[in-house]
């Protein structure tokens, strides 16, 4: 599976932001896709997750009910949308994948930069 993130940039806060990760080279029905982030100075944190086949979620406290994840089946992406961003948010944001059945994410796209200004 070949991933590729886009959509970050530079936002005040409040503002919103919508990240896409386009997937190919594998259909994704056994896949579950996630979001992931890491701040300056700190480790790789996950953001949120959906399995693909089935569509349930998953968010971080720090982002629930701020953040959507979803999916457009016939473009094979996964989005994130970020609403009311926080300074907090300032991270860089990786989509990733994994087989429903492994714990370990063993696809990721490259990371797109998300700032966000007080």
């Amino acid at each position: 599976v070949q991933l590729q993130a886009s959509g970050g940039g530079l936002v005040q806060a409040g503002g919103s932001l919508r990240l896409s990760c386009s997937a190919s080279g594998r259909t994704l029905g056994s896949y579950v896709m996630g979001w992931f982030r890491q701040a300056p100075g700190k480790e790789r944190d996950i953001v949120a997750t959906l399995t693909w086949s089935g569509g349930s979620t998953y968010y971080a406290d720090s982002v629930k009910g701020r953040f959507t994840i979803s999916r457009d089946n016939a473009k094979n992406t996964v989005y994130l949308q970020m609403n009311s961003l926080k300074p907090e948010d300032t991270a860089i944001y990786y989509c990733a994948a994994r087989q429903l059945w492994l714990f370990e994410y063993d696809y990721w796209g490259q990371g797109t930069q998300v700032t966000v200004s007080s």
